[in-house]
Formats: C-alpha cells, sequence, structure tokens
C-alpha cells in the first residue's frame, strides 16, 4: 500500500505539476512538501486538503491522510502498551514503578492522545517544597523508571514532550541531592538534565535547566567563576523573553557574581532580574509554592543575598524586610536563609554578637528536619563574613562547631 507521501507524487506527477508549482498554489513550501513525499515529515490534515483540493484528488489524499495517522496512532498505542506491560512485569520492578506502569498502560489504553506529564512535573513542582523527601525520592523514582521506558518507546512527535518531562524531572532530583549533601551525583543528575533538556530541542527547558542548575552551583562547593560561566553560555538563548527560566538565571548569575566578587555586575544583574520579574504573567507571579514559578519572593531573596554580599546593607535590609513578609508557610527553609543573610548583614555593619546571636537563634527555631546542605552553605557565608580577628568569640566558635557537627547528617 502507498504511502501518503507516494500517493501525493503520484497525483502531483499526473497532474503534470513540479513541486515549486504546487508550492504557488497551496502556499507551502516546496521543499515541506518534497520531505513529505519522501517521507522524511509527516503530513497535516491541513497539509492533504491543499494537496487535495489543487490537485483534485476528489478526497483520497485526505482519506489516505485520515488513515495513515489513525495506524500510527494504533502503532504507537500498541508499542506504548507493550512497554508498560513489560515494565510492569518485570521481576526488578519496583512496586510504585510497577504500579505507575500499570497505571500509565491502563490510561494510554483508553485515551491514548492524552499526555498527564506536564502535570506530573506541575505537580513535582509544589511537592518539592511540601512532601518529605524520602518519599519525594521514591515516587521520583517510579515516574523516571516509567518515563524513561516511555522515552525508549516512543518515536513519534510525542517524544520531544517526553524529554522535556525528564530534564525537568532530573531537575528536582538533582536539587533534592544536593540539599541533602550528596554533591558528586547531584552534579551527575545536572548533566543528564543538560543533555536530556538538549536533546528535547525546547529553549525553555534548556534554560530552566541551565538556571537552576546555577542557582544550586551557588551553594554546592563549585567555584563561582565557573557557575558564572555557565551562564555565559546560555545567555544568547535568552531573546529578553519574562519567563520563569529566564528569572531563574538571571538570579542565579547574580548570586554567583556575588560570590566571585563581582558586586557591580552582581547589582546591575539583580536590577536587571527586577525588571525582568515586572513582565511576568500574573499565573507565573502568582504560582508561589512551586519550583516552576517565580513570585516576588525570589526577586527580593535574591536581593537579600546580592546586596548583603556587595555591602550595601541597607538596600540589604530593605529587601530582607520585604521577603520575609510574603515568604508562604510551606517555605521555612527558604525563610530562614534570608534571616541567615541578615545575620550576615549585621556582621558586615560591625555589630558581631547580634550577627552570630540572629544566626544561632535562626537554627534553634528551625526544625531539626529541615536543616540541609543548602542552609549549611548560607551559615558558612556567615562564619566567613566575621573578621579574623573576631574569631576567638565563644559565639563564633559554636557556630563552627555547629557546622562541623552537621557535615555529615542523615539524609532528610
Amino acid at each position: 500500500m502507498d504511502t501518503f507521501g507516494q500517493l501525493l507524487r503520484r497525483h502531483r506527477e499526473s497532474a503534470g505539476l513540479s513541486l515549486r508549482q504546487l508550492d504557488s498554489l497551496i502556499h507551502f513550501q516546496y521543499s515541506h512538501i518534497s520531505q513529505v513525499e519522501r517521507g522524511e515529515r509527516r503530513p497535516t490534515e491541513a497539509l492533504a486538503t491543499a494537496c487535495d483540493r489543487a490537485l483534485g484528488a476528489e478526497g483520497a489524499l485526505v482519506e489516505a491522510y485520515r488513515s495513515e495517522r489513525a495506524g500510527a496512532t494504533d502503532m504507537r498505542r500498541r508499542t506504548m502498551l507493550r512497554a508498560m506491560t513489560a515494565l510492569a512485569a518485570g521481576p526488578a520492578v519496583a512496586p510504585l514503578a510497577e504500579w505507575e506502569a500499570l497505571r500509565h498502560g491502563l490510561g494510554d489504553a483508553a485515551t491514548p492522545h492524552h499526555d498527564e506529564w506536564e502535570q506530573i512535573v506541575a505537580d513535582y513542582g509544589h511537592g518539592y517544597y511540601r512532601q518529605a523527601r524520602p518519599a519525594l525520592m521514591a515516587q521520583l523514582s517510579a515516574d523516571l523508571t516509567v518515563l524513561q521506558h516511555q522515552i525508549a518507546a516512543e518515536r513519534g512527535a510525542r517524544r520531544a514532550s517526553l524529554l522535556r518531562a525528564a530534564a525537568r524531572l532530573s531537575v528536582v532530583v538533582a536539587l533534592s541531592l544536593v540539599a541533602t549533601g550528596q554533591i558528586v551525583l547531584g552534579r551527575r543528575w545536572w548533566q543528564t538534565a543538560h543533555r536530556v533538556a538538549n536533546q528535547s530541542g525546547d529553549i525553555e527547558t534548556r534554560v530552566l535547566v541551565r538556571a537552576w542548575d546555577v542557582v544550586n552551583g551557588c551553594y554546592d562547593g563549585r567555584r563561582p567563576s565557573m557557575v558564572v560561566a555557565l551562564t555565559d553560555e546560555v545567555l544568547p538563548l535568552l531573546q529578553r523573553q519574562a519567563t520563569s527560566a529566564v528569572c531563574g538565571l538571571l538570579a542565579g548569575r547574580a548570586q554567583a557574581l556575588s560570590l566571585a566578587g563581582r558586586h557591580s555586575e552582581a547589582v546591575a544583574t539583580v536590577r536587571q532580574l527586577a525588571d525582568l520579574a515586572q513582565r511576568l504573567p500574573a499565573t507565573v507571579v502568582g504560582d508561589v509554592e512551586s519550583l516552576w514559578g517565580w513570585p516576588e519572593h525570589r526577586v527580593h531573596h535574591t536581593e537579600s543575598w546580592v546586596y548583603t554580599h556587595a555591602g550595601r546593607l541597607g538596600d540589604a535590609e530593605s529587601a530582607q524586610t520585604r521577603v520575609l513578609d510574603l515568604y508562604p508557610a510551606s517555605q521555612a527553609r527558604l525563610r530562614a536563609q534570608v534571616q541567615l543573610h541578615q545575620a550576615a548583614r549585621l556582621i558586615r555593619g560591625g555589630h558581631i554578637p547580634d550577627g552570630l546571636r540572629c544566626a544561632a537563634d535562626t537554627l534553634d527555631a528551625l526544625p531539626v528536619h529541615l536543616h540541609n546542605h543548602v542552609l549549611r552553605s548560607v551559615t558558612a557565608q556567615v562564619t566567613d563574613a566575621v573578621p579574623v580577628v573576631e574569631r576567638s568569640r565563644p559565639a563564633f566558635a559554636d557556630l563552627t562547631d555547629r557546622l562541623r557537627a552537621q557535615a555529615n547528617p542523615l539524609c532528610r
């Protein structure tokens, strides 16, 4: 049986038309038509309808298109069902992954065109701040097992959306690993996230992965110059769009510039961030409890960091007052990070006992299960701000002892 492309070519040649002549009749580029004829590009219903009308095919091309599409859909569904059935029956599959494979297989059988991964990714954006880390990682493992098999089985247009989901879920894994002090594993997942995002072909996903990697790089021990270089690689892709990913990249760049001692550039970047954030859609700004949104408090959190490091203590205090009013209850750890910025600000302003006391009180007030590697990294910035001549204070020794004692905590 002829493919749609073969049938189209036969009708075109029977009509005595070249590719360019058909191009002028249907307003599709001749190179596009040629790729469809050779089977290198899938036809659309609009193309089939236009060609059918121009070539007088009396519905034959439209019917061929619909038949081929139905066959491709059925084949994709059968392939995906086989993949999910094989995964669910696998002897070494974790129970959660088995049940997820069964659920995806059932859903695909009932509604083959439905793609729920976008919602799953959105759910993880909220779950990251709310769900206990062990439960979050167990569910992520199951979902990524299912997604891996779906990507392997998918060769059609849906593959790009599956890769986008895989890249974003890889971000959640990498952030979680670094937060629990598993730095080497976290960096490996960042590499995977970049690779998958590049394969997706989606610029927004590439920027988003890079943005979170840059922010994370300010806490995981990488040299600040390396983190700044990560942003340099992707800046040409930004094109001044106002998106959460672009804001995240600018925020991470500003923080990394601060750590590198490039304070004037950091201040200029945080101002650029504040201007861009004003153009964000209300839905993005209003998504206050998700990794994927960009609420107002993130701008002020970045200002708090940058202005504290730059010694612009009045600006830092204003940013800290504002952000502490905005943080939702679910983000107590992030709130504590800003309070540690306050401690560093006090120390840089010469109020060393007050700053050390502020840091100790902040750590005492935060539940132990919320202490993690990122919080310890920010606490270390507080101790680094104490002048060498002031480090004989008992409060300084107490704070550094806390950091040493928590260097290898149980994963939380």
